[in-house]
């Protein structure tokens, strides 16, 4: 018999899109994220995504893969022809350049994206103007609980 560790993280079992709108931490106008996951030892993190207006989200590039499905609505890459729409799965490849942006005729969307690494935001001409790991991202995370009374440790429950 193969002896188990006991020293493992605790499993995260969570109604994904929460009934309290204060979960949802504000990346830009518009965009909020609500925290699923972070792994500080990987670098990994899930999160869904909303958008409520349509236009460009971001322009940005991953180091590691991204994989996403989609939720509610539709939204595309300035970069591709496809539309990934309510019940699409997206694969990533790393080091690609996209622009993410939800079409004129969406208002909403949200996306369950789970990402390996960093979000590196591009200019046009592809330099670095920004970046988002799992420790800004959780650094978010604490600033806003605390902004909206849920306590900066309300995200401990999403760190693994």
């Amino acid at each position: 018999m193969i002896p188990v560790s006991a020293d493992y993280p605790e499993e995260i079992a969570v109604p994904a899109v929460p009934e309290d709108d204060r979960v949802w931490v504000p990346q830009a106008p518009n965009v909020w994220f609500r925290p699923l996951m972070f792994n500080t030892v990987t670098g990994q993190w899930c999160n869904l995504l909303k958008v409520t207006a349509s236009g460009i989200v971001s322009r940005h590039r991953h180091p590691g893969a991204v994989f996403g499905y989609v939720i509610e609505g539709r939204w595309h890459y300035y970069e591709h022809e496809w539309v990934a729409e309510r019940g699409s799965f997206v694969y990533e490849p790393p080091g690609e350049i996209h622009t993410l942006a939800v079409p004129q005729d969406c208002d909403y969307m949200i996306t369950l994206f789970n990402i390996s690494g960093a979000m590196v935001y591009v200019d046009e001409e592809g330099h670095q103007i920004g970046y988002e790991d799992t420790f800004t991202k959780i650094d978010m995370c604490r600033a806003h609980y605390e902004s909206v009374g849920l306590g900066r440790d309300f995200v401990e429950q999403f760190i693994r």
